[in-house]
């Protein structure tokens, strides 16, 4: 017999170690024995088949009324209560696995608890970002020290993005008599914002007892004729915040407004918890939320000796109503971007305009209101200036967004069919970046790159 060489021993390797050694290297979940017969594959490969199976991918987006997935030990659905740097803190709604240690209330000890989270590096890739208030899927839960990965996202109903919030169900503009004083331009602004957005709002004005009946008088017939009916309230005296709390109950709210007009003082008198009278149940409830923010108050900063506020609200986060419902606490800025409003879009945010065209239309389909001939819309409102205003600087930003970036843009996301019909999204690459130089292509320019040489200083022999 002869002798085989080691190349020859290399390639016949899978038959020299046939039997256990070959149930550890599989192929395909198919082994093939010296005899040539495919033999079934090992039990614990099938097992491992069918748990990867039940693992789900990354999908365009999960659905948010649909059946709740299967999820193992390791995961959890929760909701994103706040976002800081590079980390969310996830509420947990529903876990996998079957409870350590049921509570006193038949309850899984697991709802309820605050996990630290930071956020999957393809949903960063594919530019799907997380935002307060999305409902996620969690990885790779440790239980005991309640930190996991966010590895996918469901379906959002809405968004707002200034401030950037998920799932939104009503806004709530807030703004100050006095200290800071009540400015009608930067008032419009977020109104504007407001009506861009689409989600129902209310208006309300903090601080009433800072000023006389006389001027809240005034002010309530000059919104009314804007379009809107203000509620007045006061945190200091606890005026109004038994209507406000009724408007607010059961649902999500981010309050909006500028620095200094009282946002969190507001949510610290909201977040009561006289409706718990049980003891036991009180500290169960903090026991179980140890370490959370959710109990503690909102920080609570000092107007400036100018008049306006200071930023003590440094991020967005999400926080429980003792009547039922969130309310989102967002830093306070003094400029809304306006940047879903277009100059098409602008006279829809203002329902002085809206009455108007409700009443009569415009010669035009496509008329800006700016006076032309057959417009409906004359200059005999108040916030007529206001309007203008706003239209030119929408015009600026759309002539410089179409220089810089243009009309069309193509999607940072593509979608590939995985096993079973399961879609998952991947980063488009870009190509002048990205793409790899053929050998023929590289290969022909060195050749012309030849040719273009001048050899005739060259003589024959220097070789």
């Amino acid at each position: 017999m002869p002798l085989l060489s080691p190349s020859s021993l290399l390639r016949h390797r899978p038959l020299l170690f046939a039997g256990a050694a070959a149930t550890a290297l599989p192929r395909r979940f198919s082994i093939i024995s010296l005899s040539g017969a495919r033999e079934n594959p090992p039990k614990q490969l099938l097992k491992a088949k069918e748990s990867i199976k039940s693992v789900p991918s990354l999908s365009p987006s999960l659905e948010p009324s649909g059946a709740v997935p299967k999820l193992l030990p390791t995961q959890a659905i929760g909701l994103v209560a706040a976002a800081q740097a590079n980390f969310m803190r996830v509420i947990v709604e529903s876990a996998g696995g079957p409870p350590d240690n049921p509570t006193i209330f038949n309850e899984d000890p697991r709802i309820g608890r605050e996990l630290l989270c930071v956020v999957r590096a393809l949903l960063k890739k594919i530019k799907r970002r997380v935002l307060v208030g999305d409902k996620v899927l969690v990885g790779s839960v440790d239980w005991t020290d309640r930190k996991g990965k966010i590895d996918d996202v469901f379906q959002r109903k809405s968004e707002m993005l200034d401030p950037p919030v998920a799932n939104v169900d009503h806004l709530l503009v807030l703004f100050s008599m006095e200290q800071p004083r009540l400015e009608p331009f930067t008032l419009t602004r977020f109104l504007v914002e407001a009506e861009s957005s689409g989600i129902p709002f209310a208006l309300a004005l903090n601080k009433s007892e800072l000023v006389g009946e006389e001027t809240l008088s005034a002010w309530n017939e000059r919104l009314n004729s804007w379009g809107y009916k203000p509620l007045f309230c006061s945190v200091e005296t606890k005026t109004g915040l038994a209507a406000l709390e009724k408007i607010l109950q059961g649902q999500t709210t981010v309050i909006a407004g500028p620095s200094g007009v009282g946002k969190s003082s507001l949510i610290n008198t909201l977040r009561n918890t006289q409706h718990i009278n049980d003891e036991e149940e009180m500290s169960y409830l903090k026991e179980r939320m140890e370490g959370s923010k959710w109990f503690g108050d909102q920080r609570v900063g000092v107007v400036s000796k100018s008049g306006r506020g200071k930023h003590t609200t440094r991020h967005v986060s999400l926080l429980p109503l003792s009547g039922g419902g969130y309310l989102a606490d967002t830093p306070g800025f003094n400029q809304p971007n306006l940047l879903k409003v277009t100059k098409r879009s602008l006279a829809e945010t203002f329902p002085e305009i809206r009455q108007r065209l409700e009443a009569a239309k415009c010669a035009f389909n496509d008329c800006l209101h700016l006076g032309e001939k057959g417009c409906v819309v004359a200059a005999d409102w108040e916030r007529y200036q206001y309007y203008f205003q706003l239209l030119d600087e929408i015009k600026i930003r759309e002539e410089f967004q179409l220089r810089t970036i243009g009309t069309k843009r193509e999607g940072d996301v593509r979608y590939k069919v995985r096993d079973m019909g399961v879609k998952q999204a991947e980063p488009r690459l870009e190509l002048k970046k990205h793409r790899r130089i053929s050998r023929k292509r590289l290969n022909q320019s060195i050749l012309n790159e030849l040719d273009e040489e001048d050899w005739s200083d060259i003589e024959e022999g220097s070789w």
